[in-house]
């Protein structure tokens, strides 16, 4: 009797996640609890006294330092994300079309090799192909940079590009509404980095509010409620190859530093919102 209703309950769980988003309505991708509806990836170890990482990857849905956890943090439910090894969280469903919303706000500690840097994590879209393949840690992906003071700025992950509108400077690009599309991605012109505009960031300590919006190739990022960037025909290139990239998994990262996540939803979307007046390129 115990089996078949633990197999029942499983068939439920995984129809449960296997449903499609619904316009309109909001699906909680956080039960709250635990972390169903997730893997965990890890990958290798720094080792401080030769500073760099050795040895195999810690791997998929292995956590021995319980780098993820569910707590609670100012009385609700948050993941905790240790930052202690690099890594990440990846929904088991991929997304497409939809718009993701989530809470953040950045805990005490600091490891190595980041431990005298910003407070670092991000929030990876259309996440595709295997984990590891960036830097031994992350998926292919489109980056909604998560970094005390650089929230909002576009990291193209593992072979991911996108054509962003964005003013030159001497350093990196910063994102122009007004400026033509550069194109940003691995070993280009432009490199594979986009600066928002504008710096809608919460003191660190303070829950900030991130979303960001996809529907077909283009993507938006919106911080605090302030759109920071849009982004142009999203696609990935492999040997020289492109092909879109418009769908894939969430992934959350663990970049050596404390952080929580909270309030993690998302929704289907059929077009753009028009309150969010974006320029047409």
């Amino acid at each position: 009797m115990r089996t078949t209703f633990l197999i029942t309950l499983l068939l439920l769980t995984v129809a449960a996640q296997a449903q499609p988003l619904k316009k309109g309505a909001w699906h909680q991708l956080f039960n709250g609890r635990d972390l169903t509806g997730w893997d965990t990836y890890i990958g290798r170890m720094y080792d401080t006294l030769i500073s760099k990482r050795t040895g195999e990857p810690i791997g998929l849905n292995r956590d021995p330092d319980g780098v993820f956890s569910v707590v609670r943090e100012d009385g609700a439910p948050a993941i905790r994300i240790s930052g202690q090894h690099f890594g990440g969280i990846s929904t088991l469903r991929e997304f497409e079309n939809y718009h993701l919303k989530l809470e953040f706000k950045w805990g005490k500690q600091k490891w190595p090799p980041r431990r005298n840097q910003k407070r670092d994590s991000g929030v990876l879209y259309h996440a595709v192909g295997p984990h590891g393949k960036d830097g031994g840690s992350w998926m292919r992906s489109q980056e909604f940079q998560v970094q005390e003071g650089d929230c909002g700025d576009y990291w193209g992950v593992a072979g991911a590009v996108f054509d962003i509108p964005a003013r030159k400077t001497s350093g990196d690009a910063v994102y122009d509404a007004s400026a033509p599309l550069l194109t940003f991605r691995d070993k280009g012109e432009q490199g594979r980095h986009c600066v928002k505009d504008p710096d809608n960031e919460k003191p660190s300590g303070e829950w900030n509010t991130l979303e960001i919006y996809c529907y077909a190739d283009t993507a938006i990022h919106v911080m605090n409620g302030k759109v920071v960037m849009v982004l142009y025909k999203s696609r990935q290139t492999d040997n020289g190859t492109e092909t879109p990239l418009t769908k894939g998994k969430i992934q959350i990262q663990s970049e050596g530093a404390e952080v929580f996540y909270r309030n993690i939803a998302i929704t289907q979307i059929d077009r753009m919102p028009a309150d969010l007046k974006i320029s047409a390129h």
